[in-house]
């Protein structure tokens, strides 16, 4: 396996990229979050290159030239990734993995730049949301996203009542969430926000598989998998599209990063699962959706 790292002030874009010896005539732009998260999307991009695919991990945050959070987060960067995959590696047939916040950046890229095969969208949102402060505790006031200095048009979550990472018992969910669930949820209650805001999922051309699971600790990515099938639906869309809800399933879903190599990370899971509580209350469950995510993924790539 091959690799290469990317910077902004050297290539337009922050990331890492693996790629199979023999090289591929195929590709995976991951988007997962910030270059210092802690499933890094570098570990996603080569469990695609395991299986023959090049993974381009791009970062949204976190390093030089990128936002220290999740606020006015350039899209145009995109650009110069696909830019890279076409002109440098010569490959054409391109899809997007975009895995909780990075399901936003993954259908923002899809309908500003377009020309991507599939979509992904794991633990997704049907909207994009104001971004997070520099302390990463309070909002910006600004968009999560930009495009060629604009912002993007985003949907306000007010978290200044809650503490995000305390779990409550919200009366529309059977489960107890997040206070930052609560506060997404409660989001969508504002409907000329969403209106505003709701990605243009039919704009993206692009064959999309969707996935969550149905007690999703951090926001309800089910009730966001169902609005974007539905908005496909009414639009009349044209491509393959697949939906998959897990029951019981965690907002930790999606791809997971190879056994082998990745021992030390697997040797978390405990510690996972007090902090994503679904995942450690159904474990066993949500583990096994991680082995049948693998392979639909990849099956539906290939």
């Amino acid at each position: 396996m091959r690799h290469e790292d990317f910077t902004m002030r050297k290539d337009g874009f922050a990331g890492h990229l693996a790629e199979p010896d023999n090289g591929s005539d195929r590709a995976v732009i991951v988007i997962m979050g910030g270059e210092q998260s802690l499933l890094p999307g570098i570990k996603f991009a080569e469990r695609f290159a395991d299986y023959g695919i090049a993974g381009l991990a791009v970062s949204l945050f976190g390093c030089e030239g990128l936002p220290d959070s999740p606020d006015r987060i350039p899209l145009d960067m995109f650009i110069s990734a696909v830019k890279y995959l076409r002109e440098r590696k010569h490959i054409e047939r391109i899809s997007v993995y975009g895995q909780s916040m990075g399901s936003i950046f993954a259908v923002l890229a899809a309908v500003y730049i377009g020309g991507f095969e599939n979509l992904i969208l794991v633990s997704p949102t049907h909207v994009p949301f104001e971004g997070t402060a520099k302390d990463k505790k309070t909002m910006s006031g600004h968009s999560v996203a930009t495009y060629q200095g604009y912002e993007i048009p985003y949907v306000r979550a007010d978290f200044s009542k809650i503490k995000a990472a305390k779990y409550y018992k919200h009366p529309d969910c059977g489960y107890k969430v997040t206070g930052m669930w609560v506060a997404y949820h409660d989001a969508y209650a504002d409907q000329s926000q969403v209106l505003r805001a709701e990605l243009a999922v039919e704009k993206t051309n692009a064959r999309m598989l969707l996935i969550a699971g149905d007690e999703d600790e951090a926001w309800p990515s089910e009730y966001s998998v169902r609005m974007i099938a539905q908005r496909l639906k009414n639009t009349g869309y044209g491509k393959d599209v697949k939906v998959i809800v897990y029951p019981h399933g965690s907002h930790l879903n999606g791809l997971m990063p190879n056994k082998e190599r990745e021992k030390k990370l697997y040797r978390m899971i405990p510690l996972i699962g007090l902090m994503y509580r679904t995942f450690g209350k159904y474990k066993n469950e949500n583990l096994t959706y991680f082995e049948r995510t693998e392979k639909e993924i990849i099956e539906w790539i290939q």
